[in-house]
């Protein structure tokens, strides 16, 4: 049984299947300024904190946002949500966020020292995204933004800036590592927004799938990770041969995992395309790092 405010209730509010999202990124940025002879250890131990508080915090975010526009109700598909089965107070979730976003910007000011004012600005889009994503007046994820928002948020900017604050450059092969890494997250979006298609019409969620049907996300999902790997193919010009080989592997994961969110289709079954697509997140990053640290 399920107490109220209990840390096992907190524990499943933060989503821990969905932090891969968070460190990926980081991990990926690390090993890129590891090739590049750049890597410090403290910036990039800020960047991982701040990335997976951030992820945190969008998760608090998104259960109270969905709970109050209705979307988290009965006929829900996915996992359970804290606000939604009355586990967590809406109030109780709301300032938690807050403070939670008070001590991600304070830590985020520590980055200052290592790439200058200016990441200022990145820290407030970074706070300003993990509540317009879904709450104020214009929710992104309601309105077909969703996919754009991960691959610019857990993509170009924490692969772009891990990689700046530890060797103040921006340059090519950040701008690859960053698109690669988010066109691989955007699927653990599409593999949540393929299972609630259906959910998500009537409470009026117009998500990507929403909008564009059934065929389209199955299709983007599928694309979403080949598209990613030919991305690391960039590296067989600048001769980092297992930078572009060992995410091959990835593939055999990835086509495994879609063949069979096709074959389940819809349902509750589709949960753990969730959780494999997540995991494949994982094997992304991790054969990509350990691609650039070999080269």
């Amino acid at each position: 049984m399920i107490r109220k405010n209990s840390p096992q209730v907190w524990f499943l509010a933060i989503r821990p299947k969905t932090l891969a999202a968070a460190s990926t990124p980081v991990i990926v940025a690390c090993s890129l300024a590891w090739r590049d002879n750049g890597f410090r250890w403290k910036p990039a131990l800020i960047c991982l904190i701040f990335a997976l508080l951030s992820q945190i915090i969008a998760n608090l975010a998104n259960d109270y946002f969905d709970y109050k526009k209705g979307t988290d109700n009965k006929e829900r598909l996915g996992p359970k949500r804290a606000v939604a089965e009355g586990w967590i107070a809406p109030k109780v979730m709301l300032n938690v966020t807050l403070t939670l976003l008070t001590f991600d910007m304070l830590l985020g000011l520590l980055l200052l020292h290592y790439g200058g004012w200016p990441l200022i600005f990145v820290g407030l889009l970074v706070a300003i995204f993990a509540f317009a994503y879904s709450g104020g007046p214009y929710p992104l994820a309601y309105h077909g933004w969703g996919d754009v928002c991960v691959f610019i948020f857990f993509g170009i900017i924490p692969v772009g800036f891990t990689y700046y604050v530890q060797t103040l450059q921006w340059n090519l092969p950040a701008m690859i590592c960053g698109a690669c890494v988010g066109l691989v997250i955007i699927n653990i979006l599409v593999a949540n927004n393929y299972r609630d298609r259906y959910t998500d019409a009537k409470s009026g969620k117009k998500t990507s799938i929403v909008l564009f049907g059934e065929k389209f996300g199955r299709w983007f999902y599928l694309l979403n990770g080949v598209i990613a790997v030919a991305g690391c193919q960039y590296f067989l010009l600048e001769k980092s041969l297992w930078a572009s080989l060992l995410p091959l592997i990835y593939l055999i994961f990835h086509i495994l995992t879609w063949r069979e969110m096709i074959r389940i289709n819809q349902g509750s079954a589709l949960i753990v395309i969730l959780e494999k697509t997540s995991r494949n997140t994982l094997i992304f990053g991790g054969l990509l790092a350990i691609g650039l640290i070999l080269s």
